[in-house]
Formats: C-alpha cells, structure tokens, sequence
C-alpha cells in the first residue's frame, strides 16, 4: 500500500468514526444525519458571517426544496435554527443558528476536542502545519468528487422516463 493510499484509508476510517460518534449525539436530541450536517453548514456559515439560504443550503446536502424545507421546519421546532430577512433583501431568507443548538452542540463535542488536541500534542506545529495542509487538499477534493457525483446523478435522473 503507498503512502496514499494508507492515508486515503485512514481518512475514510475517520469519516466513520466521526460519523459513529455524530450519530450518537443525532440520536440523543431526535436529530437525523442530515439535519446534523445542516447545522453544521449553517453554524459554519455564521462563524463565516455568510448567514445561508435555504437554496444554498439545499444545495450543499443536495436536498430538493421540499425536503429542504421539511428539514427548516423540524430544527426550527426543535429550537435550533431560525429563518430570517435578508435585511438586504426582504424576499430572500438567511438561516440562522440559534444559541440553545451551539450550547448543545458545543457540550457534546467539548470531549472530543480534548481527545483531538490530546493526540495532536504529540507532534511539532511544522507537523501539524503540513496535516492541515493535506486535509485541506483532501476536503477540497472531495468536495469536487462530491459536486461530480451529484452532476452525474443528477444528469442521469433527468434522462430516466
């Protein structure tokens, strides 16, 4: 096995166990998956201060308008996100995190942050300097591979009767 390949090996492990571990705090708040990656994009879209559309978000979990919207009425319920006015444009809405889903989230996930920076401390910062490289080139890619996926099912539905 190249070097490559052992670390496009371990990454996938690591997509499973972070996928395992999400799953239990989803599971503990009678969240789904996807409405776990939706907050995840809208917080993220905060700390960017890009609040999201819903279009942008449904784009992003490649969802159609009604599950997008289906998906907006469950986390607003549940307290966790709100849609508001663009205050550039009324017509359009921003999706916003509410404080209660970051407090939530933000305890739950305290732990792993200490478990991460635990196994980070073992290495210099060049070291972690070049890992944050190759994970950024790494999301970056499949990001890509993602997008092409999506255009190639996409396509392929629109051809099927």
């Amino acid at each position: 096995m190249t070097p490559a390949d052992e670390l496009i090996d371990l990454l996938r492990r690591f997509n499973v166990e972070a996928d395992r571990f999400v799953d239990v705090f989803a599971r503990s708040h009678g969240l789904h998956r996807t409405d776990m990656n939706a907050i995840a994009h809208i917080w993220r879209a905060a700390e960017e201060q890009t609040p999201l559309t819903p279009g942008e978000l449904a784009r992003r979990l490649s969802l159609s308008p009604a599950a997008t919207t289906a998906l907006l009425v469950r986390l607003e319920r549940a307290g966790h996100v709100e849609r508001r006015p663009d205050p550039e444009d009324r017509r359009r809405l921003q999706l916003h995190i509410q404080p209660k889903a970051q407090a939530l989230a933000a305890e739950f996930f305290a732990p792993l942050g200490v478990h991460m920076r635990e196994a980070f401390s073992y290495f210099p910062p060049e070291a972690l300097k070049t890992a944050i490289d190759v994970t950024k080139r790494a999301l970056a890619a499949t990001g890509r591979a993602a997008d092409e996926a999506n255009s190639v099912t996409s396509e392929g539905a629109a051809l099927r009767p």
